[in-house]
């Protein structure tokens, strides 16, 4: 098979096309180019994408790993020629299935080719399954070393031994497994499961034998129960017997105290009939109640209130007088009295009237008696007037001193002075009071206007007590009559109560309470229940169980069996044997082929330092160098050196198994120095003359040494 162009839109591939040449085809690119990705398209256009692996915590699935970076559907075509057919395979994402689309047809006529399916395409182009290509002619450098496979072991075996690759040994060994599989696999198989079925019966006979013991105690111990049922149930029915005569004493009881409550409220009926209704003395309650809150809150509130202030007063001799009045007079007295005390007019006129005596008194002594007279007369008139004078000055100063109880006239004013402060000080207050308790004497009036309404000439607290005996004659009523229903209620109860109770069939001489009766009967109702449901149970398992005599003969028949099947298993295991010793010498009869070709490849890519070299069934590698004389195996040798062995190994295993596929290589020579490197190219380039040879790296050595 030889591929011409492969076409990828997978992982960062996007409608890239790679073009190939017969023969040796050396691409170099660097890092993250799309080497790695190239090769696992060409893997997945051959054997398809498993879309069931699961990513891990360490390893994404290749359907998510290459999901196209854009978000575009997967999808390849590769053109190629195969046995002389120039055919295109193409896979398309379906649904939501990558590359789950599969078309192969011829590419100039789009003929299908109907051999391929999206099953087979990889092995029929290749001629191996996938994991064979994988381990012989895709060569990673990541996967080098040929880790064992069934496929592969099964392929080699068949090539080295008789070129057929039929696999008959193989089936025969299969068949034989399956054959003693069927026979004893683990747990599983004919003779596991006759051994579990024997061992079951056995495990049922022995189960039946003990349930039969149960069930014998269980029926011994249900007699039991029963036996003690019947006594508590005839002490339970002396109980009630005895209690019934009591129910008919307290029915008695009942029903006087009934008849008792009746008359009392009848007697209550007829002292409420001329009482207001209960609705008017709640109202009426309720209204006083909250008159009397609300009296008692405003005369709260009015003690609350500053004190009513006292209007001052004008004291004698100003009293009932205005402030200007009481000055005015004041000033007018005051101006009397100054010129009361300080007027001398009656002194002169005394004064006058003394010198008229003395000179009457001359004139008589002259006896110039008609002057001396009229001298008298006036002198006399003088002296009275005078003395009429001074004692009229005298009485009004005395009369004004009494009046404003001082002679400092000048101060009779002064409480004029101190009333008018004091009636300011008052106006201040009245206003004060006022704004305070205006509102406070506003609800007051209207609170005794409500009074009145409420209560007309009656005291609240009078007319409060009676209604409120008025309900307390209603609340006693009540209780009466609830007193009386419950009274029948009790009679009533009573009566259900009461009902003929039939004697104890037998004696009793039980001493349990009513209460530890009932509970011992519960208790025994509960076992005989438990016990019931166990037998049931028991019963129920050994009818399920089957029959004894049926369980012991099936017993014995797979005795029987089991003891052939052991000598199948036996004559099974001697096959295997002898066949696996038989396969053992086939499979070291190859092993010498492949690494006698791994061998002179190794010689000549190591300029034949390494001239011996041993393969393991298990394809692992020893090798010998220079002049050493025991092999080692690759944990003795440089990173280098072990590619070039497994490069080697591969190398002649995809010689013997696919001859005509591509071979592919991915960074496989990376660690090869230059020596090595151009030993490997030169093998590679006689590699390609008979098969097309892709080789992916990232450095250029490869390019530059094929070329030369």
């Amino acid at each position: 098979m030889r591929i011409y162009k492969m076409t990828a839109t997978f992982g960062k591939l996007e409608h890239e096309t790679l073009v190939l040449e017969p023969g040796l085809n050396i691409i170099t690119a660097p890092n993250e180019w799309g080497k790695s990705t190239w090769c696992a398209f060409l893997m997945a256009m051959l054997y398809g994408l498993d879309t069931r692996a699961k990513s891990t915590k360490t390893a994404l699935a290749d359907k998510e790993r290459y999901a196209p970076w854009s978000g575009i559907p997967m999808e390849g075509r590769i053109d190629l020629n195969w046995n002389g057919r120039d055919i295109t395979i193409e896979r398309r994402t379906k649904r939501r299935v990558p590359l789950g689309e599969f078309s192969a047809y011829e590419t100039e006529s789009g003929l299908p080719v109907k051999e391929l399916t999206a099953a087979n395409c990889g092995q029929m182009l290749l001629g191996v399954e996938q994991t064979v290509f994988r381990r012989s002619g895709f060569i990673r450098f990541s996967d080098l070393p040929v880790t064992q496979d069934e496929a592969l072991r099964r392929r080699l075996n068949a090539l080295v031994t008789t070129g057929d690759e039929s696999g008959a040994a193989d089936r025969l060994a299969e068949q034989l497994k399956d054959l003693k599989n069927r026979c004893r696999y683990n747990k599983s198989g004919l003779l596991p499961q006759a051994e579990a079925q024997r061992d079951a019966l056995e495990d049922k006979l022995a189960e039946l034998d003990s349930l039969d013991i149960q069930c014998r105690k269980l029926k011994m111990r249900l007699d039991e129960i029963k036996d003690e049922i019947r006594r508590l149930s005839n002490h339970q029915q002396a109980l009630a017997y005895a209690e019934a005569g009591e129910n008919a004493r307290r029915l008695a009881q009942a029903r006087d105290a009934r008849d008792q409550a009746e008359q009392t409220l009848r007697e209550q009926e007829e002292a409420c009939a001329k009482l207001p209704s209960r609705e008017e003395a709640e109202q009426k309650t309720k209204e006083l109640r909250s008159f009397r809150e609300q009296w008692n809150a405003i005369q709260m509130e009015k003690q609350m209130l500053p004190e009513v202030p006292q209007e001052p007063k004008l004291e004698p001799p100003f009293a009932g007088m205005s402030p200007e009045q009481a000055r005015e007079m004041a000033s007018r007295d005051g101006e009397a009295y100054a010129a009361a005390s300080s007027s001398r007019a009656y002194l002169l006129l005394l004064l006058l009237g003394v010198l008229g005596l003395a000179a009457a008194g001359a004139l008589a002594f002259l006896k110039i008696f008609l002057p001396a007279a009229a001298a008298t007369v006036v002198a006399l008139i003088a002296i009275v007037w005078g003395g009429y004078e001074m004692a009229s000055a005298k009485k009004q100063t005395q009369a004004l001193e009494k009046k404003y109880g001082s002679s400092e006239w000048q101060q009779w004013a002064d409480p004029v002075a101190e009333y008018e402060e004091q009636l300011r000080v008052y106006n201040a207050a009245v206003k004060l009071y006022r704004e305070s308790g205006g509102d406070v004497e506003v609800r007051y009036l209207v609170l005794r206007k409500r009074r009145e309404t409420l209560c007309g000439s009656q005291e609240p607290e009078a007319l409060l007590d009676f209604w409120q005996q008025v309900l307390s004659r209603w609340d006693a009523y009540h209780t009466v009559r609830r007193e009386a229903m419950r009274a029948q209620s009790h009679f009533d109860a009573l009566s259900a109560l009461v009902k003929p109770v039939e004697q104890p069939k037998f004696p009793d001489n039980l001493t349990y309470s009513e209460a530890e009766t009932a509970q011992l009967l519960s208790d025994c109702a509960v076992e005989q229940q438990r016990l019931q449901n166990r037998l049931g149970q028991y019963q129920g398992r050994m009818e399920a169980l089957g029959n004894k005599a049926a369980l012991q003969e099936q017993q014995d028949r797979y005795s029987r069996r089991i003891a052939a099947l052991e000598d199948t298993y036996a004559a099974l295991t001697i096959a295997m044997e002898t066949l696996a010793d038989a396969r053992a010498e086939l499979q070291r009869r190859f092993a010498p082929r492949i690494a006698k070709r791994a061998q002179s490849l190794l010689a000549a890519m190591t300029g034949g330092r390494y001239h011996s070299l041993t393969m393991g069934e298990d394809f692992s590698l020893q090798a010998g160098a220079g002049e050493e004389e025991t092999l080692r195996d690759c944990l003795w040798r440089s990173d280098g050196t072990v590619d070039q062995l497994y490069l080697a190994l591969r190398l002649a295993v995809a010689e013997e198994l696919t001859p005509e596929a591509p071979l592919i290589l991915d960074d496989a020579l990376v660690r090869f120095d230059d020596e090595r490197m151009k030993a490997a190219v030169e093998i590679l380039k006689t590699t390609a003359e008979n098969r097309q040879v892709i080789c992916f790296t990232c450095q250029g050595r490869e390019k530059m040494l094929s070329a030369n």
